[in-house]
């Protein structure tokens, strides 16, 4: 048989084809195996990312516990001229008034902010007159945090007094003493890797392989406190 021109074209329109449908294939095969692969890459990131947690975790875990006696705490790192801490610290008492456990307040001041390194001195000053009174006075700064400014402070500072019946002396922290507290707050904060403000965590020392919960999500403290509590 005599092969023609048409015979080529046949033999090379068929060639074309099969090529065609050898590369569908493998680009099929391809997209399988990538389906396939993404799970265990997405759980490689995740070890990864975890690893890379390890250290603070490790660090908070050392550094953080309940106050003695006590088997689950809330604990706070705060900064009186954030927002943020203004918005969750009435949840924050409010849960760990529900809960039933102690809410242990760190100072957390961050630079940028102008006055509440000297805010949080002042707090001090009212918790060596009583604990309870420290903390109405953090409430009444968080309250009132949006009128205040570095040049107005001391005068929201006497509107509270005045109103709790506190005589303040001519010098609040004459030694530093109110000061060194506060720095060595954001010193411990330093050592935990704080990044922001507020930082929630739920200590415990009922589980030994989780000792401290940071809570991301202020809408979840409540679930977090009891899922810990059941430990």
């Amino acid at each position: 048989m005599k092969i023609g021109p048409a015979h080529y074209c046949f033999a090379a329109l068929h060639f074309a084809r099969s090529s065609g449908n050898i590369k569908r294939t493998v680009f099929s095969i391809q997209i399988h195996m990538i389906k396939k692969l993404l799970p265990a890459c997405a759980l490689l990131l995740l070890c990864s990312s975890a690893i890379a947690q390890d250290p603070s975790s490790a660090r908070s875990a050392a550094l953080l516990h309940p106050p003695k006696g006590v088997p689950v705490a809330l604990v706070v790192f705060e900064d009186l001229e954030c927002p943020k801490c203004r918005v969750d610290s009435p949840l924050e008492e409010q849960a760990a008034k529900a809960h039933k456990i102690p809410l242990v307040r760190h100072d957390f001041p961050l630079p940028m902010h102008k006055w509440s390194f000297n805010a949080a001195v002042i707090a001090r000053y009212f918790d060596s007159q009583s604990k309870d009174l420290g903390n109405q006075f953090r409430d009444y700064i968080f309250q009132h945090q949006p009128e205040i400014t570095a040049d107005n402070l001391q005068s929201f500072v006497q509107k509270f007094a005045a109103e709790h019946k506190v005589q303040l002396p001519f010098v609040i922290d004459p030694q530093g003493k109110f000061a060194a507290e506060v720095t060595a707050d954001k010193e411990l904060g330093n050592k935990v890797g704080i990044q922001h403000t507020p930082t929630i965590y739920v200590v415990s020392s009922r589980n030994p392989q989780r000792p401290v919960t940071e809570v991301t999500d202020s809408s979840q403290l409540f679930q977090m406190i009891e899922a810990v509590q059941s430990e």
